[in-house]
């Protein structure tokens, strides 16, 4: 299947504003790309194109640094990608890897974070999913109960909510989910990351919302990075990783060194009518085993 997305933000300012973009699609889904997402940013006063220097950060999320000039800036991008249209994988029966055996790299997301305070509830996840098998059940329970303990509400949205106070609140937004489930499984030791970008309504009814890009996260059982969504604990069909880290410290879409104001937001994410499942043996295979675990994960 192929799925658009895109997005069209607009940013005032006053002055000359540093920034950084973090919008473009992650460098391993960036395969998929079958029609270019170039990104422009162009001045509000003048449309003059605004230049944009590319590099990596230190998660190997794909960064632009730019310059809005006074008035501000259109920021834009449309593509699409080619996606496989299976669900994401439920590995309920998948086993844990234990700390000393981790690989180096995965270490640091065991750690607390700015929004992710493991100290403040490690005592409480092990009280609630200590006496559970360490794998992919514990964390799909982690997953149950923060979908049923916090409230979806965008009113209730707070950039600078942690995943403490998510718990003690009971309210949020994906992000909230997301920190909220990403602490107790850290406190559990099991590696979880935070993960944003597209979750088009693909295979599932449509929210009336606006769309806006999503958060979930992923977690490392035996030997690879599994996707997890505690906002809307079901699998889902085409994922598309725009950035990963920590928590949302690490990933927003806009960074910027001064004042500025959001006048303008847009995003898509929509499947383009097509075949859906490539008709190959290997991903028949594929698709069924895929079909099984979410089955047995009720």
């Amino acid at each position: 299947m192929h799925i658009r997305y895109g997005y069209d933000i607009e940013i005032q300012c006053e002055q000359d504003l540093p920034s950084i973009l973090m919008l473009d699609i992650h460098p391993d889904r960036r395969p998929d790309i079958t029609q270019p997402d170039t990104m422009t940013v162009t001045a509000l006063a003048g449309g003059e194109n605004c230049p944009t220097e590319t590099y990596l950060d230190s998660f190997g999320n794909i960064c632009r640094r730019a310059t809005l000039p006074p008035g501000g800036a259109r920021i834009s991008a449309h593509g699409v990608l080619h996606d496989s249209g299976f669900p994401d994988a439920a590995p309920v029966e998948t086993a844990i890897v234990p700390p000393e055996a981790l690989p180096a790299d995965t270490l640091g997301f065991l750690l607390g974070s700015r929004y992710c305070e493991t100290d403040q509830l490690t005592s409480m996840a092990w009280q609630m999913f200590g006496h559970m098998p360490p794998g992919g059940a514990q964390v799909q329970a982690i997953c149950d109960f923060v979908h049923g303990h916090i409230r979806f509400d965008y009113k209730a949205a707070r950039s600078k909510r942690t995943a403490a106070e998510a718990f003690a609140e009971g309210v949020g937004v994906c992000r909230d989910y997301a920190h909220l489930a990403i602490t107790l499984c850290r406190c559990m030791n099991v590696p979880a990351r935070y993960c944003t970008g597209y979750l088009g309504d693909i295979g599932v009814p449509a929210d009336p919302q606006p769309m806006d890009f999503s958060a979930w996260f992923e977690v490392f059982l035996d030997g690879r990075w599994f996707a997890f969504d505690a906002r809307h604990n079901r699998p889902r069909i085409g994922r598309i990783v725009m950035a990963r880290g920590r928590d949302a410290t690490d990933v927003p879409f806009f960074h910027s060194f001064g004042p500025h104001l959001l006048t303008h937001f847009s995003v898509v994410t929509a499947e383009i009518l097509g075949e859906r499942f490539p008709q190959t043996a290997e991903n028949r295979r594929d698709h069924w085993q895929s079909i099984i675990r979410i089955r047995g994960a009720g």
